[in-house]
């Protein structure tokens, strides 16, 4: 009786043993028993990503062309006094492309000052200037593009390189870019590269000639092709000193 007890106790124990080796499916003990039941392929669940947002496109800024001339330009309407007592009154306009980013009353004062100045060419005793807006008038001083200036220069044969100014029938062109930024052969500030733009390509219009240094150290003419160089002389924007000397030099053509 001993030995068929003991015989059954060790027949718990090895089937005890054998669920703790694990079933015959493979499932651990411990886990679901209930085995799962194989999905359609029509109830599986998709993993879905949501597609990607798309940036709302946004519209093409027009671009802008600093400086870019239109072709047109606005007259300054404005008259202002007689500078100079010179007998030969000249009277002239002030006109500004459009496009180019240049207030035209800005820079109608700036030409008047200019040519009212006591160093300008009122100094000579025979001309005079004022600015007009309207009726006859001697020349007109028009800030361009360089494009629009090298086209109108070119009209008299003159090759302007779309960096210089010139003067052509009755017109004083000045290129937008001499007068943003002057001339790196020039020694001052901003606004008397200007007086000499003006200065120099009005004398034109009055019948004078290029000239070149008189000396090192002494100032430039006025009607000296400064941008191409001082050849030893100083930085000047002025036909005539304080004392109303005529800065003169040797002729060039």
């Amino acid at each position: 009786m001993l030995a068929v007890g003991l015989v059954a106790v060790l027949a718990v124990l090895g089937g005890a043993a054998y669920q703790l080796a694990g079933d015959s499916d493979g499932t651990p003990v411990g886990a679901p028993t209930t085995q799962a039941r194989a999905v359609p392929a029509a109830e599986s669940p998709v993993a879905t990503t949501p597609p990607p947002v798309e940036p709302t496109p946004t519209p093409a800024a027009t671009p802008v062309v600093e400086g870019k001339g239109l072709g047109t330009f606005t007259t300054v309407q404005a008259n202002g006094p007689v500078a100079g007592k010179g007998e030969t009154l000249r009277k002239y306009r002030v006109e500004v492309e459009d496009g180019i980013g240049i207030d035209a009353a800005t820079a109608a004062t700036q030409v008047q000052n200019i040519l009212a100045d006591k160093r300008s060419w009122t100094t000579d005793g025979k001309n005079s200037f004022q600015l007009v807006a309207s009726g006859s008038y001697d020349f007109t001083v028009k800030i361009a593009s360089p494009e629009t200036v090298d086209k109108i220069c070119a009209t008299a044969g003159l090759d302007t390189g779309g960096e210089v100014n010139c003067n052509v029938d009755r017109q004083v062109m000045v290129n937008v870019k001499r007068w943003n930024t002057g001339s790196p052969k020039f020694s001052g500030p901003i606004e008397e590269y200007r007086a000499l733009i003006i200065n120099h390509e009005v004398g034109h219009r009055i019948g004078r000639n290029h000239l070149g240094c008189p000396g090192k150290g002494q100032p430039a003419p006025a009607m000296m092709q400064q941008i191409y160089g001082l050849e030893g002389c100083v930085s000047n924007a002025w036909p005539y000193s304080e004392a109303g000397k005529y800065l003169s030099g040797p002729a060039r053509p």
